[in-house]
């Protein structure tokens, strides 16, 4: 190896490398966005139509009941068709943390806004929009129940329209618990009662379904939870930073696997599951159906022509007799991707921030990130001491390396002198100095074997940045007032340039003038590169390359002195 320098930064480039082969891996090649479908009918604000999604409900045999009470329950209209939905047919509900739309027609979460945060760091009363009724980027989240066919109860109760008490519901200073009742009655007998519970401090939302039986027959139903959305599209994300957006699902079997919108194109999923959950993410955060601990749930996957995917569960049927009733179940979450919060909303939830393979190293490292906020409370500082902390850990490789590096940077000029000793005669130069490494116990793969075992943590620490939803919008200081965006005035990119370059000097010089006119490219390639990274990593760059230019000046200049007094 006559160019240690060059392995050194193509290493470099290799993490990167690495970084791109990850997200061709897990989320397909980069590119442009995504094209969505268009819709070929008039899409459904409010309610997406899911026919066929859920296998309908078998019948149940008719027997011999009394009617309970003998009354006649009022009617609620049935819309028919894929008729629009308009504001005043929602029901808004306002918790400390979220400003939700139910639709009366069905039921569904149509729209939800996340109070804690804003859409963008310059306009901070405009709270960021998870949920949405209509394309580009439609998601809700819809429950329902299915009956049989012949039965009294609605065959999709995705039509039905459900009456409340007011219009609007808000969580009250000093009120705990918010709880809003959708009803609907049918001639028949049948009356079904939606709870939706909301807790103060909670994205997580409980959801009942009451079936009562007034008729004298049995029924059957089943319930359904399902979260829908369209492909991602935002004109303004960057063309380097990807993120997954797409179905995931937890069990206790297969743990977390992904669903993307391209696996559901290709065939529906069909997984019979007991325990688990369901979401569709996107960058920063989710939205999970939660079935209830220990309920058999088959969980599901469907598309439609529109453009439109989805992933939910449903229950076995339970047959209702007459004259009682019979509760499901559910919870939702919608909201960010807070780790610790999604750890004790259920097991496994906290994969959906997705660190790839690398979780087993990215979770303990987001943890030290975490518990360093706790005692600076801010983001950048946090960012600069961990990578302290990480330098201090690999001291002893990152020192052999450089103290291989310098020993190269020695014999370089002896190097250059047997090149232009044996000319293009390789196999004597090779051998030449094979013995001059043994002669002066150098070892040339030194300096590169301390940086490939480091790797995996800056890969793993790569992905904490890019996913802590903790990073979004968050400022540091000066000009810095977003950690998740790219630099303004790229001050960092060049910081990390000009120390790139630095590090350049001092390596080994290359004696090939070709590779010289490399090695001075890379740190304008790498700046460029970096300049549309967000600024929190490249933060974390310009703190480990100004530490690595420390370091590696007081071993060069050690060895240095010490070669001098012999």
């Amino acid at each position: 190896m006559d160019n240690l320098r060059l392995v050194l930064l193509f290493t470099l480039a290799a993490i990167l490398l690495l970084l791109y082969q990850a997200w061709v891996q897990d989320y397909g090649p980069i590119g442009g966005q995504p094209q969505v479908a268009q819709p070929k009918d008039t899409p459904t604000p409010g309610v997406a139509d899911v026919s066929g999604s859920v296998p309908p409900t078998p019948a149940v045999p008719m027997v011999d009941a009394p009617a309970k009470g003998g009354m006649t329950p009022a009617v609620s209209p049935v819309p028919t068709g894929d008729a629009g939905m308009a504001k005043s047919e929602t029901i808004r509900v306002e918790t400390d943390l979220l400003s939700l739309e139910i639709a009366r027609r069905g039921g569904a979460i149509v729209s939800a806004h996340l109070m804690d945060y804003p859409q963008s760091p310059r306009d901070p009363e405009t709270k960021f929009r998870l949920l949405k009724p209509e394309p580009p980027n439609l998601f809700v989240i819809e429950s329902g129940l299915r009956g049989s066919e012949t039965g009294p109860l609605p065959a999709d109760s995705r039509g039905l329209t459900f009456q409340t008490a007011q219009d609007s519901f808000a969580l009250k200073p000093g009120e705990d618990t918010l709880e809003v009742v959708l009803a609907w009655n049918d001639p028949a007998g049948v009356e079904i009662q939606r709870r939706y519970r909301f807790t103060r401090g909670s994205y997580v939302i409980d959801l009942t379904q009451e079936v009562i039986n007034h008729t004298n027959s049995p029924l059957a139903a089943r319930a359904y939870t399902q979260v829908l959305r369209t492909e991602l599209y935002d004109p303004d994300a960057s063309s380097f930073i990807y993120t997954y957006t797409g179905g995931v699902y937890y069990t206790p079997e297969d743990k977390y696997q992904k669903v993307s919108f391209d696996d559901m194109r290709e065939g529906r999923l069909s997984l019979e599951a007991t325990d688990g959950w369901v979401a569709i993410i996107q960058h920063y955060f989710l939205a999970a159906a939660l079935p209830p601990a220990g309920v058999p749930q088959t969980f599901f996957t469907s598309t439609r022509e529109d453009g439109k995917f989805l992933i939910g569960t449903y229950t076995a049927p339970a047959t209702i007799a007459a004259g009682t009733s019979h509760i499901f179940n559910e919870r939702v979450f919608v909201g960010p991707k807070l780790q610790d919060t999604l750890a004790s909303v259920a097991p496994g939830l906290d994969l959906a921030v997705d660190y790839g393979l690398l979780t087993i190293i990215a979770q303990p490292i987001y943890w030290l990130l975490s518990k360093i906020h706790a005692l600076v409370g801010n983001w950048g500082w946090s960012i600069i001491f961990l990578t302290i902390l990480i330098k201090l850990a690999f001291y002893k490789l990152s020192e052999t390396s450089y103290k291989s590096m310098a020993n190269m940077r020695k014999i370089t000029p002896r190097i250059q002198a047997l090149k232009d000793r044996y000319g293009d005669d390789k196999e004597r130069l090779n051998q030449a100095m094979m013995e001059m490494y043994k002669k002066e116990k150098i070892n040339p793969l030194g300096g590169c074997l301390p940086i490939v075992v480091q790797i995996p943590v800056f890969i793993s620490l790569y992905w904490v940045l890019l996913e802590s939803v903790e990073m979004r919008q968050a400022p540091f200081m000066l000009w810095i007032d977003n950690l998740s965006a790219p630099d303004p005035y790229f001050v960092l990119p060049l910081i990390m340039g000009v120390s790139m370059y630095v590090q350049q000097k001092l390596n080994p010089a290359p004696p090939d003038p070709i590779q010289a006119k490399v090695m001075m490219s890379l740190p304008f390639v790498f700046t460029v590169f970096f300049a549309f990274f967000p600024s929190g990593l490249v933060l974390y760059w310009v703190v480990n390359n100004l530490l690595s230019i420390a370091q590696q000046w007081y071993i060069t200049d050690k060895i240095e002195k010490a070669a001098a007094k012999h």
